[in-house]
C-alpha cells in the first residue's frame, strides 16, 4: 500500500497532511533492499535528491532497520512494513515487524573495532535526532522508528 499526499500550496486553505509513504515488503534480504531503494526514490521525489544529507542518512537508517526486521524480526509468512512521513522539521522512518519477543536494546554503545556485528543500531543512534521502539497496537510485533532532521 502506498499513500502520498502532495505538498502544500498557497491556496489559503489549511495545509494538507504531511507527505507519507507506506508499503509492506517480504521479510527477505530482497525485500530489505527494495525498501531501501524505494525510500531513497521517494525522498528524491519529495525534494531531497540523491546524495544529499537527508537522503543519504534516511536511506542508511531504512537499510539498517529493514535489515534488522528481516534478520531479527522475521516470522515465516509475515511481511515487514516501512512507513516514511515527511514532517516540517524531520523525516520519520518506521519499520514494523511481527516479532514482539525480540526487542532491540534501548541504549546502544559504540561497538569495539574488532566486533563482527552490532554497528547497525549504533549508526542509527548517531544519525537520527531521536529513535525508539514501540509495541504494535494493531497486532503482534514492534515498530522501530527514527527521525532525521530536514
Amino acid at each position: 500500500m502506498t499513500t502520498e499526499i502532495p505538498s502544500s500550496s498557497a491556496t489559503g486553505q489549511p495545509a494538507p497532511p504531511a507527505p507519507e509513504f507506506t508499503m509492506r515488503f517480504t521479510s527477505t534480504p530482497r525485500g530489505a533492499r527494495l525498501a531501501r531503494r524505494l525510500a531513497s526514490q521517494r525522498l528524491e521525489s519529495w525534494g531531497h535528491p540523491y546524495g544529499t544529507r537527508v537522503n543519504d542518512e534516511a536511506t542508511l537508517i531504512v537499510a539498517e532497520l529493514a535489515g534488522n526486521a528481516v534478520r531479527h524480526g522475521h516470522v515465516p509468512g509475515r511481511d515487514f512494513r516501512l512507513r516514511l512521513e515527511l514532517r516540517r522539521a524531520c523525516l520519520r522512518v518506521e519499520v514494523t515487524d511481527t516479532r514482539a519477543e525480540r526487542l532491540p536494546p534501548r541504549a546502544v554503545a559504540e561497538p569495539p573495532p574488532s566486533a563482527e556485528s552490532g554497528r547497525g543500531l549504533w549508526l542509527v543512534s548517531q544519525l537520527a535526532l531521536r529513535w525508539g521502539i514501540a509495541t504494535r497496537a494493531d497486532g503482534p510485533g514492534k515498530t522501530v522508528w527514527a527521525e532525521v532532521g530536514t
